[in-house]
């Protein structure tokens, strides 16, 4: 083998030596990223008072609820405003969900398919609202690109599922840099169809965590505004009854 070969074989071992060097060091900084977004998106409890705006095509309905979170396995909703809806409670104890109704005074249980069924006519479903685990656990990440989105430098990540059964197999976040929480994100069924577009807004500090207060779920398959979900208030590590994720709960 002549000079001029060795040499060319030694330059191209060393471009895939630094290649895969960069994405190693790339890869680890993109699981930081999600990691330190976790740390601002969950918490041990979450209490929250919020409301859901539901855009129709001639009006819109907003929906008072207060739910109560723990860990990422548990969560407890009861839903305030209005009176038809007042009094309607949900319970999701790890992947089971149960929904009690004060009019018929019985609960169900939502599985399988009926999980994709819109929540009160909005653009969640309550597959949405059962997956509330943390990115850094479900997904493996990399950083795509960076951007200036609202005036706000952003990475633009993209998410892949390492697990079976999401809801999502894939999403793209745009990221706040300083801030280290969504301000929008694009979810991707397995087949590559976008199926939602989440905007985060209305960003505030609270205790020593970045959450954003208002955040709007935009069903690409349907038509009209999407959904405004809207933080009215939240605490975080707050102590919570155990009785508030039992069955009994729902009757009481």
């Amino acid at each position: 083998m002549d000079f001029m070969k060795k040499r060319h074989i030694i330059n191209f071992l060393s471009f895939l030596m630094s290649f895969h060097l960069f994405a190693q060091k790339s890869s680890e900084q993109a699981l930081k990223i999600i990691e330190k977004i976790d740390k601002n998106m969950f918490a041990k409890t979450q209490v929250v008072t919020s409301e859901m705006v539901v855009y129709g095509k001639r009006k819109k309905r907003i929906i008072k609820s207060r739910g109560y979170s723990k860990g990422v396995e548990n969560n407890y909703t009861e839903y305030l405003f209005p009176e038809r809806e007042k009094g309607t409670k949900m319970l999701k104890l790890g992947n089971r969900l149960w929904i009690y109704s004060p009019y018929t005074d019985r609960t169900i249980q939502l599985s399988g398919h009926l999980l994709r069924q819109s929540v009160m006519g909005s653009d969640l479903s309550y597959e949405d609202m059962m997956e509330e685990r943390k990115l850094s656990e479900i997904y493996t990440a990399n950083i795509i690109g960076n951007e200036v989105y609202n005036e706000v430098e952003v990475w633009v990540m993209e998410l892949i599922a390492k697990v079976e059964g999401l809801a999502y197999h894939k999403r793209t976040i745009w990221i706040d840099k300083n801030k280290y929480v969504p301000l929008k994100e694009n979810l991707f069924a397995k087949s590559g169809t976008l199926l939602k577009s989440t905007t985060f807004s209305d960003v505030k500090r609270i205790d020593s965590r970045w959450f954003p207060m208002k955040m709007n779920y935009k069903d690409v398959l349907k038509s009209g505004n999407g959904t405004d979900f809207i933080i009215l208030d939240i605490s975080f590590d707050t102590q919570i009854p155990d009785n508030y994720f039992s069955k009994n709960i729902l009757k009481r």
